[in-house]
């Protein structure tokens, strides 16, 4: 299998998620999610939000590290981030680690705050890159803590809807441009994304890696402009699907459609490696395409063409 650095930077996939290996490079865009430990709380009082918030103005000046949205939930926290540089780690790990001493500190506690490392889920494709934001902004009304997600005083979605907000280390304009050149047209589309979103049910990414994938799969349906930037980037090599011919594709083998001869075998070998660049496990891909575990690794095992 490709490296996944090289198959991000060929375009041969649009995201990649995981907890232990990390992409880290000028010019990545990250979903990044960090969760407490256990029942704890990573936000207890008010002061612990500003904290948080204080730390992370700190690390996009320290590390040039643009933070395009966010949200801070008592015990999870969503970020989704552009570097400049090849520093994730090191940013990460200053703001984690050094907010976990203080709040030790504070509430004289000892062990991880943290469960375990931060997630990250590197997105390519512009539709996807609005749906996790729209997803971002969302978690507080999916948790019941407010009914408009601009209600939500720990997230950047006002930046997104309203126009007098003020200065910020927050960069909300990389999502509009998305959107429409006009800002006042781009924070009302944005506005009417959130209201439609609020209808979707969303899963939990923290539990679920598909989550923010279905989110978008379901948004895209009242949405023309997201269904026009799921389309594949012009550079992208010919051989990448686009999520509908994907779909196509695993309809195909789900019918038997694909025989065992050498050419569809090579058909389904790229299908499950498809599958797997979109976050799917073996487990997961075996499910899928009603096929045994032992199938998928023979078919990933076969020599390339």
């Amino acid at each position: 299998m490709m490296d996944p650095m090289d198959a991000l930077e060929s375009g041969q996939i649009k995201r990649f998620f995981s907890a232990r290996r990390k992409i880290n490079a000028p010019g990545v865009i990250s979903h990044i999610t960090q969760r407490a430990s256990g029942s704890e709380l990573l936000f207890q009082e008010e002061d612990d939000y500003l904290e948080m918030l204080a730390r992370l103005k700190q690390i996009s000046h320290t590390y040039d590290f643009e933070f395009i949205a966010f949200v801070l939930m008592p015990n999870h926290i969503h970020l989704l981030s552009h570097q400049n540089e090849a520093n994730l780690h090191e940013a990460m790990r200053d703001l984690f680690s050094n907010y976990a001493r203080r709040h030790n500190k504070k509430y004289e506690r000892k062990g991880h705050l943290f469960g375990g490392r931060y997630r990250q889920a590197v997105c390519l494709d512009e539709s996807y890159f609005i749906a996790v934001s729209l997803y971002i902004h969302l978690n507080p009304v999916r948790a019941g803590l407010v009914l408009q997600p601009r209600e939500y005083r720990w997230s950047s979605c006002r930046l997104f809807t309203d126009a007098e907000v003020g200065e910020s280390f927050v960069s909300p304009q990389r999502i509009l441009e998305l959107l429409s050149q006009d800002s006042s047209k781009a924070r009302e589309i944005y506005r009417e994304m959130l209201e439609e979103g609020r209808k979707i049910k969303m899963g939990e990414v923290l539990e679920d890696r598909r989550a923010v994938h279905d989110f978008q799969t379901n948004l895209s349906r009242a949405f023309h402009l997201l269904r026009k930037l799921t389309r594949i980037r012009k550079d992208a090599p010919p051989k990448h699907w686009a999520d509908s011919e994907l779909d196509e594709r695993i309809v195909s083998f789900e019918e038997g459609r694909l025989h065992p001869s050498p050419s569809d075998k090579t058909a389904k070998k790229y299908v499950v490696e498809q599958l797997i660049s979109r976050g799917f496990t073996r487990r997961e891909i075996a499910q899928k395409l009603g096929i045994s575990r032992k199938t998928v690794y023979n078919l990933l095992s076969q020599p390339p063409k």
